[in-house]
């Protein structure tokens, strides 16, 4: 069999895509649809299960599910997962645009159970291979780990990103990144381990999320927050600059010139970088201060400063801190010490192999996209490899965001048929 198209990876981005598939194959001619598969490494649907703290709230608003922006009728929304699980109106009632986080990713399983007929778990890719035919590569032969192989005519790449952490480096039992805070954390309240003293590096939204949840955990520990700025900077979600996350602005940045994409980048950095809930620094503030009040401060900021070394013993951390207006250096005794420096994208090239030594780049030597999505190759390529993720440099902030995962799900799968199209025609 040959599949129209062959997802790797079966997140959101790709969970998109299938029921944006199964909708059209719902209304289509039975030679007009679109024989699609999935592969995701996991053993079950998961999504940043690591980052799951239990009042965590989203920070995008609900309608940006996997199918509203796209198609608003549609039976795959969170509003119909609230009706099936009776909450349509509890929810309702809370006058809010942003469920729990836990509650989100429910309802990416509930979507993700309904489309189990075409994703295959446990199936971590090996190697992709390109197929020749005429002299023109016109399908890839995907292997995974155990032996099988399937061949597409289009691959759909949506692979996530992986953690990113300061060289050097070795995440173990007491160095953690917060992709498996709440697990880490379980283990160790499970196992009855007394943390003293723990320490969180980074300024952004998933270090201030990690402070307040180990001060709330290990209610006798000191937290302290280590961060180069003075203080944690609010997220920008005010209304004109969320138009950033429009669909029609990811048309303005894929047209715009190199310079001024930059300029779009740095002016809006702090709608998702390195910044903060304005209601969680307010929160983490008064906290402190409360602490102050009573002679007790378990709450730390070691604020302008960066950790420079981490050496860790049988009982425990020694790391320095810099306090960067003096280069003065600190060591500090630490059980645990969380890096929250974000994510970086896989590298999708290695990942395709030898056709990954066709793609297209630019002057900065990234991946040459087209506005559906699709990696640009040389002319001997008709095949297809679209971008789920990673196209940041092409096609703007909501990259690796949801806000525009439902439109993308259906560009993707309409560049599918138009090219599919264009070959029958041929």
């Amino acid at each position: 069999m040959v599949y129209d198209v062959l997802g790797i990876g079966f997140g959101p981005s790709n969970l998109a895509l299938a029921i944006a598939i199964e909708e059209h194959n719902a209304q289509a001619a039975p030679s007009d649809r679109m024989a699609a598969a999935f592969l995701e490494k996991q053993p079950r649907f998961g999504w940043h299960r690591g980052m799951l703290i239990d009042d965590a709230t989203m920070q995008v608003s609900f309608p940006k599910d996997l199918v509203t922006m796209r198609n608003p009728a549609s039976e795959f929304s969170f509003l119909c997962y609230l009706q099936d699980k009776g909450r349509l109106v509890d929810f309702l009632n809370q006058k809010t645009l942003f469920p729990l986080r836990a509650e989100f990713h429910d309802y990416f399983e509930w979507a993700a159970a309904r489309m189990a007929h075409t994703v295959t778990y446990s199936a971590e890719v090996t190697e992709v291979k390109a197929v020749k035919e005429d002299g023109e590569i016109r399908y890839f032969d995907v292997v995974t780990a155990d032996g099988r192989v399937r061949r597409a005519r289009n691959l759909s790449v949506a692979v996530g990103l992986e953690p990113h952490l300061p060289p050097g480096t070795v995440l173990s039992d007491r160095v953690w990144h917060t992709s498996g805070l709440v697990p880490k954390v379980a283990e160790k309240v499970a196992g009855g381990d007394r943390i003293d003293r723990a320490l969180v590096l980074g300024a952004g939204q998933s270090a201030a999320e990690a402070v307040d949840y180990l001060h709330r955990t290990f209610t006798d520990a000191e937290v302290c927050a280590v961060f180069a700025k003075y203080g944690y900077t609010p997220a920008d979600d005010s209304p004109f600059a969320n138009r950033i996350f429009d669909p029609d602005a990811v048309d303005v940045y894929f047209t715009a010139p190199a310079e001024v994409k930059q300029s779009l980048v740095d002016y809006h950095r702090s709608t998702n970088y390195s910044v903060v809930d304005m209601e969680l620094i307010q929160a983490l503030y008064a906290t402190m201060y409360r602490e102050k009040v009573h002679g007790r401060q378990r709450l730390q900021m070691l604020n302008v400063s960066r950790i420079r070394d981490v050496e860790e013993g049988p009982d425990g951390l020694r790391v320095t801190v810099e306090y960067l207006p003096t280069g003065e250096h600190v060591t500090i005794e630490a059980d645990v010490l969380v890096h929250a420096t974000g994510y970086r994208p896989h590298d999708v090239a290695a990942l395709l192999g030898e056709a990954g030594k066709l793609c297209l780049r630019d002057d900065e030597d990234a991946l040459r996209v087209s506005r559906d999505h699709r990696v640009q190759f040389a002319a001997t390529v008709t095949a297809g490899v679209y971008l789920q993720g990673g196209t940041e440099h092409s096609h703007g902030l909501t990259s690796t965001l949801l806000s525009t995962t439902a439109i993308r799900a259906g560009e993707i799968r309409d560049s599918v048929l138009a090219h599919r199209g264009a070959v029958v025609a041929g």
